[in-house]
């Protein structure tokens, strides 16, 4: 069993990005996936493990490990009593998501010679943000050009104040995002010639998932 964490938003497209990355994690993994909520929605993942028997693996759809995957779940795993759950790590820069986003980018326009933005969340957690930046060097690396960071909310510089900085030429937004929502909005009304899609269900995402459930499911054999 999968339990695919996502953060929760009230914004109806998020679950349905949601349920789309889970039904096709679950036709490669080949075993059963239910999505659960680290807040805003229900349900979360501490009624989730409680309706589940045998071994589950709690993998947190978060692109940076802010309070929620350092704190928030590890506590509603445990309130559930589950004794067969094993948490992955969050998403993070991984080089499948750092292909799902240059795909992304090409997809909605971008061409050799536009100044790039990766645009973020955002956390007040120094350890997310540095992961932020991680993910904007490793884009920086694949396309071989500097790459800026904005955050649409908490952190600084905005997106806005971001795009505005390059500009003199057109510019992309990369959206280091994973469902549209809020965040997206603010991004596309940033003043970029260019705005990808959220990575979503991007079979780079899937990949990832894969990935983590696999090392995971590794470690309660073992076990």
């Amino acid at each position: 069993m999968i339990v695919l964490v996502a953060h929760g938003t009230r914004d109806p497209a998020g679950p349905k990005v949601s349920a789309e990355l889970a039904a096709r994690v679950q036709a490669a993994a080949g075993v059963p996936v239910r999505v659960a909520y680290a807040d805003v929605r229900r349900p979360d993942v501490t009624s989730v493990l409680r309706s589940v028997r045998g071994p589950a693996v709690v993998v947190p759809a978060f692109l940076a490990a802010g309070y929620h995957v350092r704190t928030d779940v590890p506590a509603q795993i445990e309130a559930s009593g589950h004794q067969d759950a094993v948490l992955t790590d969050a998403f993070g820069p991984a080089p499948e998501l750092i292909d799902a986003m240059c795909d992304r980018l090409g997809a909605a326009g971008y061409r050799r010679g536009d100044a790039v933005v990766l645009a973020a969340a955002g956390s007040s957690d120094p350890r997310a943000l540095a992961e932020v930046r991680a993910a904007a060097d490793a884009l920086a690396t694949a396309l071989d050009l500097p790459v800026r960071v904005g955050y649409a909310a908490t952190a600084t510089p905005s997106v806005a104040e971001a795009v505005q900085s390059v500009r003199g030429r057109r510019v992309a937004i990369a959206s280091w995002l994973l469902a549209p929502g809020l965040f997206q909005r603010r991004l596309v009304a940033a003043g970029a010639e260019v705005v990808a899609e959220p990575l979503g269900a991007h079979p780079g995402v899937v990949d990832l998932v894969l990935r983590r459930y696999r090392q995971a499911a590794r470690r309660l054999v073992a076990a």
